[in-house]
């Protein structure tokens, strides 16, 4: 770092006149609708001061961290209407930072990571999120490629900060998948930018959920659901939503009314339990073409990359889906509004769409083709972050209404009743298609233990949720493993360590292959939106082992299991 400072004031002159000569709306325009509208700003390693000019001038209070004291001279000379703050200070200790006692609504690196050790890199990412006020932002932008001169540059990785991010508990966005060129014209440099967000703590979202849960005046169950169903899928899929810019969370309209579907199946069909205040006005999505056509199923039996070719079965889950998404759009979403406000928390758009005949998968290209479902980002953070906390007040406030209900008072449920049909799924009957398979493979070929690399024999094997279903209830492929019985029960609930999946890569990979090869559609159609940084068409299963074990991190932050080793 040392070397990197002295070759910054040595050459303060030049390097000015080089990053003055292209605008911030030009190095920035990915993140600009990011910029905050007021509040504080730090730009940690400022250089020339360009950005920090910007943003002051946007009438942000900005600290402009920059320990060459050759180029933080020139810098400081600049005349600006909103003072900017100097410090000579650097990464990771940001001594003088601290010594603020301020948090930041937005923190700006913009090329400064590559001159950041690997070793040191951790340290720095913990530091600068500690800084962050609730739904603050920090951005860092990556350069890849060589340098030419003395200067020490050290390769950087938008997974590393995609680890981090889950590490520290802050949501992740790479805002350019595809690196961009060089502004200054170097060819052998690109670049990429990284958007990171601290979620609301309580200070916006926690009060409004509430509100929702608790104060929402309610004639049904449908608010409730709605939250528990965008919980379930900010909890369980992160690689669902289609976009996400500075104000909403875009998910699959599809999607959400899958889990619709998923949760209110076994209250109606299985158990008949009421769910809203009025027993002679019937629901709205329970419709004779579409529901009630498939009364015969469980909720098992929708699932995501789930295929239907029987021309009856594929016209009602079409039509039932179409159902659930109107009834969210006009009743829950429409109702659901700010505190003394009519303003609507939720927005969905709808697609018109052409029915199918003999065929449906429910994939991502499906889910998305119904329309877009808009949840404010503060909320989606909050419900992926703290969803182990929502939810139960979601299940209690369901079960509440549903014992209000004049019907249910009249049949002898209990609360254990309610609670029981509001439970996720059923894992045992979730794992009866991957035992099929082993058993399949077990008669004509070898299956080994994915987590000890032993034969498996018939009589002595158990069916293993790699991320346990108790503390994240997923049933996806990728994440049912074949094992040893007694491995199994010695994992129980507990969380494999990363270097645990790390060293079981080749023979996950391996199960993965040699049990989904000629079901690679459901495999993937479920991975790739259950788990992070995969496109919707990815195909590879070493890039879904890679997201697999960014997703442990991820689920090992937000809950803190116990490790198995």
């Amino acid at each position: 770092m040392t070397t990197n400072i002295t070759y910054y004031s040595a050459n303060a002159s030049v390097l000015v006149k080089q990053y003055d000569s292209v605008p911030f709306e030009t190095v920035h325009k990915d993140w600009l609708k990011a910029i905050p509208k007021e509040g504080m700003v730090l730009d940690v390693g400022a250089g020339s001061g360009r950005d920090a000019r910007y943003l002051a001038a946007k009438g942000l209070s900005v600290v402009a961290v920059e320990p060459a004291v050759g180029i933080r001279e020139i810098a400081q000379e600049y005349t600006v209407a909103n003072p900017i703050h100097w410090l000579s200070d650097s990464l990771p200790e940001l001594t003088e930072v601290f010594r603020l006692q301020t948090k930041f609504d937005l923190i700006l690196l913009s090329a400064v990571w590559m001159h950041i050790t690997p070793s040191e890199r951790e340290r720095s990412f913990r530091k600068l999120s500690s800084l962050l006020k609730p739904s603050g932002k920090l951005v860092i932008s990556l350069r890849h490629g060589s340098c030419a001169d003395e200067r020490t540059m050290y390769p950087v990785s938008a997974d590393e900060l995609a680890k981090f991010a889950s590490q520290f508990g802050l949501s992740y966005r790479l805002l350019t998948p595809e690196k961009s060129n060089d502004e200054l014209g170097r060819a052998d440099v690109q670049w990429q930018t990284v958007l990171l967000t601290l979620p609301d703590n309580g200070t916006g979202a926690f009060p409004l959920i509430r509100n929702i849960v608790i104060n929402d005046s309610k004639s049904s169950t449908y608010k409730v659901a709605l939250l528990r169903t965008l919980l379930r899928i900010a909890e369980g899929h992160p690689g669902a939503v289609i976009e996400q810019t500075h104000e909403h969370a875009i998910l699959p309209v599809g999607l959400v009314a899958l889990y619709w579907l998923k949760l209110y199946k076994p209250l109606i069909d299985k158990f008949e339990m009421q769910q809203n205040s009025n027993s002679n006005r019937g629901l709205g999505f329970i419709k004779t073409d579409g529901w009630q056509q498939i009364t015969a199923f469980s909720s098992n039996d929708f699932y995501i990359g789930a295929h239907y070719s029987d021309s009856a079965t594929v016209q009602a889950i079409y039509r039932t889906l179409k159902d659930i998404a109107s009834t969210v759009k006009n009743m829950p979403a429409k109702h659901t509004t700010l505190p003394g406000t009519d303003i609507g928390v939720f927005h969905v758009e709808l697609n018109q769409t052409r029915k199918p005949k003999n065929d449906l998968l429910l994939d991502f290209e499906f889910l998305s083709s119904l329309g877009k479902f808009y949840v404010p980002v503060h909320i989606w953070d909050s419900l992926t972050q703290f969803s182990v906390w929502i939810e139960p007040t979601l299940i209690n406030e369901w079960s509440s209404l549903m014992a209000g209900y004049g019907l249910n008072k009249q049949r002898p449920f209990t609360k254990v009743d309610y609670l029981n049909a509001l439970r996720w799924e059923d894992p045992e009957r979730s794992t009866s298609k991957i035992r099929k398979r082993v058993n399949e493979l077990l008669t004509n070929e070898g299956v080994a233990c994915c987590w000890s690399g032993k034969r498996l024999k018939l009589s002595g094997y158990a069916i293993d949720h790699a991320f346990p279903f108790a503390r994240w209830p997923n049933n996806d492929l990728w994440n049912l493993l074949p094992t040893q019985s007694g491995i199994n029960a010695r994992k129980s609930d507990k969380l494999p360590t990363g270097l645990k999946l790390a060293n079981s890569r080749d023979l996950i990979i391996s199960w993965w292959k040699q049990g989904w090869q000629n079901n690679k559609t459901e495999f993937f159609s479920q991975a790739n939106l259950a788990l992070p940084n995969l496109k919707p068409n990815n195909a590879n299963f070493d890039d879904v082992f890679e997201a697999f074990a960014l997703q442990r991190d991820r689920i090992k932050a937000l809950q803190q299991l116990e490790d198995w080793r």
